[in-house]
């Protein structure tokens, strides 16, 4: 990556209407363009597998999701999705026989669900239905369909008999199949209409899906939705939450820092511009040079989210959910998941945990991913601006993010010396006016 012309990943914009192939396409072409701005540290299978540190570790992916993107559920339906594969292949042959892949049972008529059949699945870990032994998912969401209860008026045997009328499925399901009741609850919290987590999925693919369901609890019934949530996944979401961890400063932060930059270099103008009507030496303009050079620096970081003062210990602001609720304890998260994390990092995203959906956001199972209601959401608002510019701050631990941070504030001292020496240069040799 060059040291000058390093550039960010570029914002990707969700497509209108629901996910469809076409448009998840469209992703998957500008992944291709993402490959130099995105290290393979913070990789999407990298952070898939909580492999990185904060602010890119899962968890803080799964919050950017929900407190900024909006749509969390596909990467919820991901991670259970990689647990259930890896659940389901650790049964006893004679179990997996009861729920044989939708392709055989389809007699494989269409030759593109033959090839679906053998075809790697990227979603974190290579998932292969032929070899099942491959399998690999995050350790700790293997039993998360266990904890998660969903808050839902409607009964999950109704959300799934409703989902199946509305797309012609009269007949009931096999249920003697394994994991049955579980991907009941699966279609009633992300296929059915109007569930807590409905996946913007289109008609038709709602209508394979709940048909493949119907015969068999094998996970590749899930196949259509696999490809269209790991395309957006990757190709959008993945891009846009790098981009948004490079920041280290909150957008009121950033907007003051951005303009205390403008005003530097308006200063500077002012002054040579005084300095020029003046009957003063021209080598008194030199002045104009730190100006500029400050100025300049400051608004090029700002522009790319970076404060200067806060990048000087490798830290950034506090997220705004994650500035209250610093007393709730450990008990807020799944076992299986501390166990995959340092001490360190349970510490830290216990602390920082909003009292909200930082650890129940991880339950494959539950109520919807709006945060309207939760305690924080209140408190911020009404906190001055001046609080809002000035929060706490933390350490950044990833070592990757703290690389591209300093390629960027390098970044932004060469453009800015590039800009201000021959502009200096330019205001020296104007002829002295002389009339102030």
């Amino acid at each position: 990556m060059s040291l000058l012309f390093y550039r960010r990943p570029d914002f990707v914009a969700k497509l209108p209407g629901p996910m469809e192939k076409s448009q998840c396409q469209i992703y998957v072409d500008r992944t291709q363009k993402h490959k130099k701005s995105i290290p393979p540290e913070l990789s999407f299978d990298n952070i898939l597998q909580n492999k990185a540190l904060p602010p890119c570790s899962l968890q803080d992916f799964m919050d950017y999701l929900i407190y900024v993107s909006h749509d969390a559920e596909n990467l919820q339906f991901c991670i259970w999705l990689n647990a259930y594969t890896t659940r389901f292949y650790a049964m006893p042959p004679s179990e997996q026989a009861l729920s044989p892949s939708w392709c055989t049972v389809e007699g494989l008529a269409d030759p593109s669900r033959a090839a679906k059949k053998t075809e790697k699945s990227k979603l974190g870990a290579e998932i292969d239905f032929d070899h099942p032994g491959a399998v690999q998912s995050p350790q700790f969401d293997n039993q998360s369909f266990i904890s998660g209860i969903a808050n839902t008026t409607k009964s999950t045997a109704d959300s799934v008999e409703d989902a199946n009328a509305g797309v012609g499925l009269k007949w009931q399901s096999f249920s003697i199949q394994p994991y049955r009741s579980e991907i009941d609850r699966v279609i009633s919290h992300y296929i059915a209409p109007d569930s807590p987590r409905e996946l913007n999925l289109s008609h038709k693919t709602r209508t394979v899906v709940l048909h493949a369901l119907q015969h068999t609890t094998h996970p590749s019934a899930f196949s259509p939705i696999r490809e269209l949530v790991e395309d957006t996944l990757r190709g959008q979401s993945h891009p846009n939450f790098v981009r948004w961890s490079i920041c280290n400063g909150n957008k009121p932060k950033v907007l003051l820092v951005r303009n205390l930059g403008i005003a530097h270099v308006l200063l500077a103008i002012f002054l040579a511009v005084v300095l020029i009507l003046s009957h003063a030496s021209r080598w008194w303009r030199l002045f104009c040079f730190p100006l500029f050079l400050l100025g300049f620096s400051v608004g090029v970081a700002a522009y790319k989210g970076l404060c200067l003062v806060i990048h000087t210990g490798h830290s950034r602001n506090l997220r705004p959910w994650e500035q209250f609720g610093e007393s709730e304890s450990l008990d807020s998260f799944d076992t299986d998941h501390e166990a995959g994390l340092l001490t360190d990092d349970v510490y830290s995203m216990s602390n920082r945990s909003g009292g909200g959906k930082r650890g129940r956001s991880m339950d494959t199972f539950g109520t919807g991913n709006s945060f309207d209601h939760e305690p924080w959401v209140d408190r911020y608002e009404k906190k001055p601006f001046m609080q809002r510019v000035y929060p706490k701050n933390v350490w950044i631990q990833d070592e990757t993010i703290r690389i591209l941070q300093d390629r960027i504030v390098w970044q932004s001292h060469l453009w800015s010396l590039l800009a201000t020496v021959p502009l200096t240069v330019a205001i020296i040799a104007v002829p002295r006016v002389g009339v102030v």
